[in-house]
């Protein structure tokens, strides 16, 4: 979810992160853990009208031992509603390039908290082997509440992944996300059925 913007609305994830040090831990439905990643994520660049961030991802496995490091270049091109994303594995350095398309309806009031409302979004992804498949998720963000006095914002995500028209996946996450009071992305968790959650910190 790093860098989806639509329609030019660079103020809300990439701002969000722009930056900052992330960590992600992810855990079992006993609480257990099961590995973690962390994030550098760069300042924002702008070039020609477009956008894009550095983030360079380390990951880690439940003993705390580094796996594998690799560096992704994050952009975005407003007018498109779209991002391109390219990733550099420091093993073989510009081995892929991915272009995601996006589509949503109401994205821009992602942390709009006056005005809470479902949000949707298709994603297309055209690369490869990827396009083949025609590769295409659909994301819905619903039941949101916002609590003032603990900063505090509740939701629920439903997340479908299609390939050649057949809906391969589906998952469902309960969210809480806590902002600080400059309106920033502190803390969120993921939960989904089984309980099973990860967590996002931002720092």
């Amino acid at each position: 979810m790093f860098a989806l913007t639509a329609n030019g609305q660079t103020d809300m994830l990439i701002g969000q992160i722009s930056g900052r040090s992330i960590v992600r831990e992810n855990f079992d439905g006993q609480g257990a853990l099961l590995n973690k990643q962390t994030f550098k994520v760069g300042a924002i660049m702008e070039k020609n009208g477009n956008y894009a961030i550095k983030v360079v991802a380390q990951m880690f496995d439940r003993d705390n031992e580094p796996t594998d490091t690799y560096s992704t270049l994050y952009s975005c091109k407003p007018d498109q509603a779209s991002m391109m994303v390219m990733a550099f594995p420091f093993s073989d350095p510009g081995s892929k390039e991915t272009e995601i398309n996006a589509t949503s309806t109401g994205f821009k009031g992602l942390y709009d908290l006056d005005h809470l409302g479902d949000i949707e979004m298709k994603l297309t992804f055209d690369s490869g082997l990827l396009n083949f498949f025609g590769s295409k998720s659909l994301i819905r963000i619903y039941g949101r509440t916002w609590d003032n006095g603990q900063n505090e914002l509740d939701s629920k995500i439903e997340i479908k992944a299609y390939a050649l028209g057949i809906r391969i996946k589906q998952l469902h996450y309960t969210v809480k996300e806590e902002l600080n009071e400059d309106g920033l992305l502190k803390f969120q968790k993921f939960t989904e059925e089984d309980q099973s959650y990860f967590t996002m910190t931002y720092n």
